[in-house]
């Protein structure tokens, strides 16, 4: 075996981090907040007051980022990439508006949510005009194809929050309809924000199949990640409320994992706090000691690692350079990240 050498020390020893394709992107990156800005913009205040709420959260980009990323991993030189990075960020920040309410959810991103500050009406309706705006960038595009890869991904992750409520509270839901849940919550618009640069650069069905692998994988991931911090991280670091997914009875694959390999008393436990709702004090700390006993969030955490391991695998027909190195860093930060 050939030694390790000081390079490789590094890298292995490195936190995987957001940072290199943030250096890269900074100048579209740029741009697309511009634009961003400039269409949250309308006459009805409470509109841009509270679109730009969440906009102005610190989200990290990273839907648009994959967008920006892999039309420039395909050679693109044009500017069509900026208003449709856009239009994917406002498809993100809508559904984040809706999904807030669905959850009574009243912190994202270490602050006040918009329906914590304003109310479930206007955060609904907000949400509804960020999605119209979305689709005036599409249309904008002129690109039928662009129009029908991110209208359906649209419709799938509607689907997905659908299919969330549908198994909530049910502790017989199966792994492969979570992971259908996921897949449509949270992967489709990473799938879809990759494949576009594809598009738009006019390559190949093979490149445009492979970026939506890279970002399908990548999505889940980040989602499995999300849901294993939901029951180990620190509120500081989650940037929401440690426990929500409990609280909620949502039914993730930690609380599977741990329900699987339980006993009956602990089987007991999962139905009353989440099949009946009945949850006492004391109940979330004794959760989050059960998913670790029976190494659920482990279990989660390997699974994770594989879903980013095939994303990055989904970029070798692609020629090495920065930009694809910085992808493969992202799906390697999707499972080592703190929040």
């Amino acid at each position: 075996m050939a030694p390790v050498t000081g390079i490789d020390r590094d890298l292995e020893t490195s936190q995987p981090s957001l940072d290199p394709l943030f250096r890269l992107l900074a100048a579209d990156l740029d741009r697309v907040n511009a634009l961003i800005v400039q269409r949250m913009h309308s006459p009805v205040a409470l509109i841009p007051q509270l679109a730009g709420h969440i906009v102005a959260a610190g989200g990290k980009r990273l839907r648009p980022m994959l967008t920006l990323a892999c039309a420039g991993l395909c050679g693109y030189r044009g500017d069509r990439h900026i208003a449709l990075a856009a239009a994917v960020e406002f498809i993100h920040t809508a559904t984040l508006l809706h999904d807030d309410v669905v959850d009574s959810s009243d912190l994202r991103r270490g602050r006040d949510t918009a329906n914590a500050v304003w109310g479930n009406k206007p955060a609904v309706l907000v949400g509804d005009f960020l999605f119209a705006r979305s689709f005036e960038l599409m249309v904008e595009d002129g690109s039928l194809r662009i129009l029908e890869i991110l209208s359906r991904a649209a419709a799938v992750i509607a689907e997905g929050e659908v299919g969330q409520l549908v198994t909530a509270n049910d502790t017989a839901t199966t792994e492969g309809a979570y992971l259908e849940i996921i897949e449509a919550k949270t992967a489709a618009l990473f799938a879809a924000a990759s494949r576009i640069g594809a598009v738009i650069a006019e390559r190949p069905a093979a490149e445009e199949a492979a970026l939506d692998r890279f970002g399908r994988n990548l999505g889940i991931a980040y989602q499995l990640i999300d849901d294993m911090l939901d029951f180990s991280a620190r509120q500081s670091e989650l940037g929401k409320s440690v426990g929500d997914d409990f609280r909620d009875g949502k039914i993730t694959l930690p609380i599977l994992i741990a329900f699987a390999r339980g006993d009956a008393e602990e089987r007991a436990f999962w139905r009353r706090t989440l099949e009946q709702s009945d949850q006492d004090d004391g109940d979330l700390e004794r959760a989050m000691r059960l998913v670790e006993r029976r190494g659920a969030l482990a279990e989660t955490l390997a699974r994770a690692r594989l879903y980013a391991a095939e994303a990055a695998a989904a970029l070798a027909p692609f020629p090495d350079g920065p930009l694809r190195r910085a992808l493969i860093e992202t799906a390697a930060f999707a499972t080592a990240r703190g929040f």
